[in-house]
C-alpha cells in the first residue's frame, strides 16, 4: 500500500485537490462561500475525475521510466517496484475508467477534455519526454491543467487569472528543467533528449535564468493588484528574492546535489503559493 500511495504521487493530489477548492473559492468564484464550493457536487466530480487521471499518469510514467529511475532515485525505484508492472497497469485501467465515468456524470461535454488529458498524460510518458522540443512545456501544461479545468467551470477569464496561471507556469517549467538536470546521469544513459542533454549544463542554467526573469513579467503585475490579491501580495513580493536566490545557487554551486536542494525549494514555493492562496481573505 505505501508502495502504491508513492506511485500514485498521494502527497502530491492531496496537494493538487487542496489548491483546486483554494482557488476555486479564492480565485475562480470569490463570490461564492465555502459551502457552496464544498457541496457542489460536480465541483468535486471533476475534482476526483482530475486526480483519478493524475493518478493513473503517475503510474504510466513510473512503468516507462523504471529502468531511468534504477539509475536516478534507486531508493525510491526499490519502494515503487514492490508493486508489480502488471498490477501497476491494471490500476491505470480503473483509475482512467473511473475519471471518464466521473467526466460523463458531470457532463457529456467534459468527455472529450478528459479523454485527451488522459490520452495527453500516455503520449507524455511514452514519447514526449524523450523529446526537448517538447518534454518541459508538455510536462506543465499537463501540470496546470487541473487547474484550467476550474477555470472553465466557474467560466472566470480575467486578466488576474491569467497572471496567476501564467506564473505557475513558468515556476513549474524552472522547476523541470532543473529535475533534467538534476536526472542528467539516468537521462543521458537512457537516452531521453532533454534540453540539460542535448545543449548541455551551462545552456540549461542560461535558459532557467531567462525564465526567472519572464517571471517578474506576471509578479509586477499582480503587485499592482493589491486590493484584490488582500495579504497575498506579500507573497508575489517575497518571491522575487527567492527566485534571484535559485538562480545565485544555481550558478555558484555546479555540486549535483545543489540541483535536488534548488528542486526542493522551488516545491516550497509552489506549495506556500497555494497556502498562501487563503491569504487573499485578509485585506492589507
Amino acid at each position: 500500500m505505501l508502495a502504491l500511495f508513492a506511485s500514485v504521487r498521494g502527497y502530491t493530489l492531496l496537494t493538487i485537490i487542496i489548491a483546486q477548492y483554494l482557488s476555486a473559492r479564492y480565485i475562480f468564484a470569490p463570490q461564492h462561500k465555502w459551502n457552496d464550493i464544498i457541496f457542489d457536487q460536480k465541483l468535486f466530480m471533476l475534482v476526483l475525475a482530475t486526480s483519478f487521471a493524475i493518478a493513473g499518469g503517475y503510474l504510466i510514467n513510473n512503468f516507462y521510466d523504471a529502468e531511468k529511475d534504477q539509475i536516478n532515485r534507486p531508493q525510491k525505484y526499490l519502494l515503487e517496484n514492490r508493486v508489480s508492472a502488471p498490477f501497476q497497469l491494471l490500476c491505470y485501467g480503473v483509475l482512467n475508467f473511473c475519471a471518464l465515468l466521473l467526466s460523463v456524470i458531470v457532463s457529456h461535454r467534459t468527455l472529450p477534455f478528459f479523454g485527451v488529458y488522459i490520452f495527453g498524460l500516455w503520449l507524455y510518458s511514452h514519447l514526449l519526454k524523450k523529446q526537448f522540443w517538447a518534454s518541459n512545456v508538455f510536462a506543465v501544461l499537463l501540470a496546470v491543467t487541473p487547474f484550467f479545468v476550474i477555470t472553465l467551470y466557474f467560466k472566470n477569464f480575467s486578466s488576474i487569472v491569467f497572471y496567476h496561471g501564467a506564473f505557475l507556469f513558468l515556476v513549474v517549467l524552472i522547476r523541470d528543467l532543473i529535475k533534467d538536470l538534476e536526472n542528467f546521469r539516468g537521462d543521458w544513459v537512457r537516452e531521453y533528449k532533454t534540453i540539460a542533454v542535448v545543449f548541455g549544463e551551462t545552456t540549461t542554467k542560461k535558459v532557467i535564468t531567462f525564465l526567472v526573469l519572464l517571471t517578474f513579467i506576471p509578479i509586477r503585475f499582480l503587485l499592482t493588484q493589491k486590493e484584490i490579491l488582500g495579504t497575498m501580495w506579500y507573497y508575489f513580493l517575497v518571491a522575487i528574492p527567492f527566485l534571484l536566490l535559485i538562480v545565485l545557487i544555481l550558478w555558484k554551486s555546479p555540486v549535483q546535489k545543489t540541483y535536488l536542494w534548488l528542486h526542493n525549494l522551488l516545491k516550497f514555493l509552489i506549495v506556500t503559493g497555494i497556502l498562501s492562496i487563503m491569504l487573499i481573505r485578509f485585506p492589507l
